[in-house]
């Protein structure tokens, strides 16, 4: 059942379809990406600390690379997680770097009952921003999200690296990368409305209020059922954090359909590495704090049956605040009887458009 709520954010109303069913676990719903924005609540924290899957990787390679070496905690976060994690494997000193003031705050508060807490300077700021000395020997970062380059650690690492790390240091995550797969969006929410988690409400709201208007968020699928995917996932976007790391990039692909369906967008999921040689986190197939994104392509959805062919252009630039990126996708999906559908989208990190799509329409009724 699809209920109407209302969002107020200065000089707007606006109107958001809610999915009014019970909330259990596994259930798939809908969601607004949140991570890429500075509204991190205790929730949104608690949902990262708990990530058993994210932390024995981050721990594993934390374990391997701090001992007897200078580190880097970017995005830190309220209880300094990984510069106390890196502390008790045997980093010498730790600095640490929080953005967001009231997590700052939070940390300083937190600092004085860690041990040993002298061996951890926090810093409040943005890290591209900010220079310290000695220079940092391994610089650990948790500004991955669910699509990877979306929280900008793709230039907030090349800058670490090129600034703030020892020429050599390393970086931790070692490599992330954002897959792909043509999908129709009420696959993804089967046997259920096409509307926002009720609990989405307040991220909504936070993201709108930050902005200081609405526009069309990224659409963030929990749970989604990985028997909904039409094709498999090809890669999009790739960060090697200790290699070749692109701040701006651009990928073809060709998606091959392989079982009869429709389609009206793709799926993408975040593979992150933290040391060259171990099993990926797989965002799709693991429980883990990175969700889905769903990403519309066409206002209708289009048949397909196998041989049918969707190729994907994937497009990642820097906003305009030479941070966080803002992805345009092109799409043509060629059947094997000869048609041809043309799709788009442009997904900035901020602003733009507000419901550009069929399913933004939908999600965000005007009235």
């Amino acid at each position: 059942m699809r209920d109407i709520q209302y969002i107020e954010v200065p000089g707007h109303t606006v109107r958001v379809r809610v999915d009014s069913g019970p909330e259990r676990e596994g259930r798939p719903a809908l969601w607004p990406s949140v991570g890429e924005y500075p509204i991190y609540d205790p929730f949104l924290y608690t949902t990262m600390t708990t990530d058993d899957e994210r932390n024995h990787r981050f721990r594993a390679a934390l374990a391997h690379l701090a001992p007897d070496r200078r580190i880097l905690d970017i995005g830190t976060g309220q209880d300094l997680l990984w510069a106390r994690e890196g502390v008790q494997a045997g980093a010498r000193h730790a600095v640490a770097i929080e953005v967001i003031e009231d997590a700052f705050h939070k940390a300083a508060a937190n600092l004085p009952a860690l041990e040993p807490s002298d061996r951890i300077t926090l810093l409040l700021g943005e890290s591209t921003r900010l220079r310290f000395a000695p220079r940092a020997d391994v610089c650990v970062a948790e500004i991955i999200g669910s699509l990877a380059g979306a929280e900008g650690a793709a230039a907030v690492l090349a800058d670490a690296r090129t600034r703030l790390l020892e020429p050599g240091g390393l970086v931790i995550p070692h490599r992330a990368v954002t897959l792909a797969a043509a999908v129709r969006l009420s696959d993804l929410l089967p046997e259920q409305p096409l509307a926002f988690a009720e609990a989405a409400l307040p991220y909504l709201r936070s993201i709108f209020g930050w902005h200081g208007s609405p526009f069309d968020v990224r659409l963030r699928v929990e749970n989604p059922p990985a028997d909904a995917l039409l094709t498999e996932g090809s890669p999009v976007e790739v960060l090697d954090f200790n290699g070749d790391l692109q701040t701006q990039q651009r990928t073809t692909t060709h998606l091959a359909i392989t079982r009869p369906g429709l389609v009206d967008g793709v799926l993408t999921w975040l593979n992150l590495w933290c040391l060259p040689d171990e099993e990926p986190l797989d965002a799709l197939r693991m429980k883990t704090n990175w969700a889905t994104i769903y990403l519309p392509l066409f206002d209708s959805p289009v048949p397909v049956e196998p041989g049918d062919v969707l190729e994907l252009t994937f497009a990642a630039t820097l906003s305009d605040d030479r941070v966080h990126p803002d992805y345009q996708l092109q799409a043509a999906l060629r059947t094997a009887s000869g048609q041809q559908h043309r799709g788009s989208l442009i997904s900035p990190h901020h602003g733009g458009a507000f419901r550009s799509h069929a399913i933004y329409r939908d999600l965000f009724p005007a009235g």
